[in-house]
């Protein structure tokens, strides 16, 4: 039986790589963002103009993939922004901005799907962050929508299985736009960048494509004693001590 996925925020980055990822495996692949479709999707991948932290667009998306391919086996809810701020310096926009993309996005499309998957069957991947468990400065918005993420990935395993596993992601430093973001904020973001690369046992940062890995293998059939977990991967970097004397 060929599955169909939805991947949110597939436009680029991490989610291009999950939705190429996941049309390799031979899934059919409905995919969102808020412009209009890149010119260099694949054909085969839907896509669709959506903002999911509006409730009708999520649910669109939804009923989009399902009125194309039938059932919804897989969601990857991979769409996030953040905003490089202090709590004291966040506004109220950048509040409503993060929560929205960030919480009430993820929270929209696992609610939409839920329904038809609690009869079927289906696996839910959420994208949190190292930032969820340890504070990025500057980030926090980011880091509070992140756990957030990690709290509900629990509450839908233990909510709506054994027909439905949910598990997440914790994504380390993988070179996106987004990360040189995060690098841009230091005062010295070439010294900034060295000293996270002496941070990871592995030698590199990660690329989107290793995220991508990681979703395949969690939505795959090689995975169904998988639920409720939340996994960090980031080169070892949150593993090491920032004394090692072995990384510098």
């Amino acid at each position: 039986m060929q599955k169909t996925a939805i991947v949110t925020g597939g436009g680029r980055g991490i989610g291009r790589a999950i939705v190429t990822r996941l049309v390799t495996d031979g899934m059919n692949v409905v995919t969102c963002g808020r412009g209009e479709r890149p010119s260099d999707l694949p054909q085969q991948v839907i896509w669709k103009q959506a903002d999911v932290s509006r409730v009708a667009e999520a649910n669109a998306l939804v009923e989009a993939a399902t009125e194309a391919f039938g059932a919804v086996h897989v969601l990857v809810n991979n769409a996030g922004v953040q905003v490089e701020k202090t709590t004291a310096d966040s506004t109220d926009a950048d509040y409503d901005l993060v929560m929205d993309v960030n919480c009430r996005g993820t929270f929209n499309m696992c609610r939409a799907v839920l329904p038809s998957m609690t009869a079927q069957g289906g696996a839910i991947v959420n994208m949190g962050s190292i930032s969820g468990e340890v504070a990025d400065s500057c980030m926090a918005l980011y880091n509070a929508s992140k756990a957030f993420v990690h709290g509900l990935t629990r509450s839908i395993a233990v909510d709506h299985g054994p027909q439905v596993r949910c598990n997440a992601i914790r994504p380390g430093w993988i070179m996106t736009a987004m990360a040189e973001d995060g690098f841009a904020l230091a005062n010295n973001p070439k010294a900034a960048m060295q000293d996270a690369l002496a941070r990871h046992p592995v030698g590199r940062f990660g690329q989107p494509e290793d995220i991508a890995k990681m979703v395949s293998w969690l939505v795959s059939d090689q995975a169904p004693y998988v639920s409720g977990e939340c996994f960090t991967v980031d080169g070892g970097m949150t593993a090491a001590s920032p004394l090692n004397p072995g990384l510098f």
